[in-house]
């Protein structure tokens, strides 16, 4: 009877329906916006692909130009790329014109993570869906909304002006109407203060959005406003801006929440990194520690805010805002997104600088670096001249690794401390000194280590296995003193870079006299190296702050002797504009 029964109910429906209905195809396994959503958890299958979005550029999961220019910050006054990455040059503005593939690529990365987002918005109201709690359905749409905002702040910061794209597109559309910088910035606000209060206080599980990330990300955007504002000339609506700015940042920094973290804390905090001078692992051994020839590094609170374990706010880390989750566990199974590509891109080739000096690919060199981008002599020199360096835990040794020892048995330098005339090539020709410059740097704990576990699994020392910060309290002080700054209280802003300067025992604390723009920028690079977009940071300035820093610390001459654009915004994409066929869309000014 079992198996009759179907063919029974078969031929009830077949009798019952016209035939019209009947031949009609209703699959279920073709999924559609009409039938993906069913549960909350398909929803929030959604805002993990916003989450893996962010964390795929984040963490360089893929090498292209557009990585290594809005993440590496590559041709900013803080980075730039070596003599043998000139196809990766990102300030000769003899090539970049609206059709390069970067703005066009960039562009898209951010519409992308808002189409992901409209359609996480799209399932969380549907009313069918059953949900544990009104409060969990709230709070995917304030993630949602979230994301929304997150891709604009990112578009209004670095193309200026754009479309606004507030539900899903289910037909080709040719008449999008492009916003002014301060509209594009007004919709990101007004994404997250409709939702402020639906997000958790603290994050629920690591990487998740908590009320620090909306309201860090809010005090941003207003001052973002502020300046486009002053650019239009509305001073007076921008001075509102910027002291919303504040009001947002003192909702972070004073919410009883989170705190700079200013003591030993985690999971080394009773040791320091051990190093050897070794170019291959039959090398490791007591006898070849960087402490045995007299380097002995001393762990510091910046170098535990870098160890795997000690990232998240479920770490015990109260500075953590907004994290990125990566995981060695997860990389092994199944997740190969799981991993931080640093020392690959941001790590030295001291092999190729200094060959039969000091070589190899284990942890003294930085791992496998292949350096896609290397650090400006404004970013690892001129930062830290003089009273600006005295003290600075973000410059000591452990922290920003300066001393190199020779590691090739039999070389001079063997054991001992390679000076950085002869890591640079003094005195020989100029290509070779070119070359030097741009594959010997100094080692950031930050993109480095001195435990590379994916040893244990056949790996090569490119990658990190750990957390990392999208957003953290100091730069939260560092937006407000911005605001502050720009709404004539420079007092209040020496105090907030104060704060900073002081958790890193910096001998030399400002004074309200000290503060303009150009303390706001180096403090930013002093504090947020290789976490800042500095692109984003340059370009929201407005101005030609960008262009004038470029002209000023680029490695390269190209900015100096070619043509410098005095841009504050890069171009509409040359195809976004012509796709756009049914309303003209204006080229940003300087781009033509």
């Amino acid at each position: 009877m079992k198996k009759i029964l179907p063919l029974i109910i078969l031929a009830i429906a077949v009798s019952a329906c016209h035939d019209e209905d009947f031949l009609t195809e209703h699959p279920k396994y073709f999924y559609t916006v009409d039938n993906a959503f069913s549960t909350q958890d398909q929803v929030d299958q959604a805002l993990v692909q916003c989450y893996a979005s962010v964390r795929d550029l984040h963490s360089m999961k893929n090498e292209g130009a557009q990585y290594f220019a809005l993440r590496g910050s590559n041709g900013t006054d803080m980075f730039d790329v070596t003599t043998v990455r000139h196809n990766y040059q990102f300030n000769d503005y003899s090539i970049l014109t609206p059709e390069h593939a970067v703005f066009k690529n960039i562009f898209s990365y951010w519409y992308k993570m808002i189409s992901y987002a409209n359609l996480a918005l799209y399932g969380a109201n549907i009313e069918e869906i059953q949900w544990d709690s009104e409060e969990s359905r709230r709070y995917a749409i304030a993630q949602a909304h979230f994301f929304r905002a997150w891709a604009y702040r990112n578009l209004g910061e670095t193309f200026g002006g754009v479309f606004l794209v507030p539900d899903l597109c289910f037909e080709p559309k040719f008449d999008f109407e492009r916003k002014t910088r301060v509209e594009t910035y007004q919709y990101a606000i007004d994404e997250l203060e409709c939702c402020i209060d639906d997000f958790p206080a603290t994050p629920l599980q690591p990487a998740r959005l908590a009320r620090g990330a909306a309201l860090h990300t809010l005090a941003q955007l207003y001052l973002d406003k502020g300046i486009a504002l002053e650019e239009e000339g509305r001073g007076g609506e921008a001075h509102e801006a910027y002291l919303k700015s504040v009001d947002y940042a003192g909702g972070v920094i004073d919410g009883g929440v989170h705190s700079l973290m200013t003591e030993r804390f985690g999971t080394r905090m009773s040791e320091g990194p051990t190093y050897y001078y070794a170019s291959n692992s039959k090398q490791k051994t007591p006898a070849h520690t960087y402490a045995k020839a007299g380097v002995d590094l001393q762990g510091n609170v910046i170098w535990d805010m870098y160890q795997p374990g000690n990232i998240s706010y479920q770490d015990g880390n109260r500075e953590a805002l907004w994290i990125i989750h990566c995981d060695l566990d997860a990389y092994v199974e199944e997740d190969k997104g799981s991993k931080l590509n640093y020392s690959r891109s941001f790590s030295p080739t001291l092999r190729d600088a200094l060959p039969g000096v000091i070589e190899g690919l284990m942890e003294d060199v930085g791992g496998r670096g292949v350096t896609w981008v290397m650090p400006t002599a404004y970013t690892r020199e001129m930062i830290y001249e003089g009273k600006w360096g005295e003290g600075d835990l973000r410059n000591s040794e452990v922290v920003m690794r300066r001393t190199l020892l020779g590691n090739v048995p039999g070389n001079i330098y063997y054991g001992k401390v390679i000076p950085w005339d002869v890591l640079y090539r003094k005195g020989q020709s100029e290509s070779t000194r070119a070359a030097a410059y741009t594959q010997a740097f100094p080692i950031s704990c930050k993109v480095a280590s001195d435990i590379y576990p994916d040893d244990d699994f056949g790996g090569n020392k490119s990658y990190l296995y750990r957390d990392d910060y999208m957003l953290r309290l100091a730069e939260t002080y560092l937006i407000r003193a911005e605001a502050s700054m720009r709404a004539g209280d420079t007092a209040k802003a020496a105090e907030d870079i104060n704060v900073v300067r002081s958790r890193a025992h910096c001998s030399y604390l400002v004074s309200a006299a000290d503060v303009d723009l150009n303390l706001i920028l180096d403090e930013r690079a002093r504090e947020l190296i290789y976490e800042e977009y500095r692109w984003n940071t340059l370009l929201r300035m407005g101005g030609t702050v960008a262009a004038d820093r470029i002209r000023e610390y680029s490695y390269w001459d190209y900015p100096r002797s070619g043509t410098m654009k005095n841009f504050s915004v890069w171009p509409i994409p040359q195809s976004v504009i012509d796709t756009n066929k049914d309303i003209k869309i204006e080229q940003n000014e300087g781009w033509n």
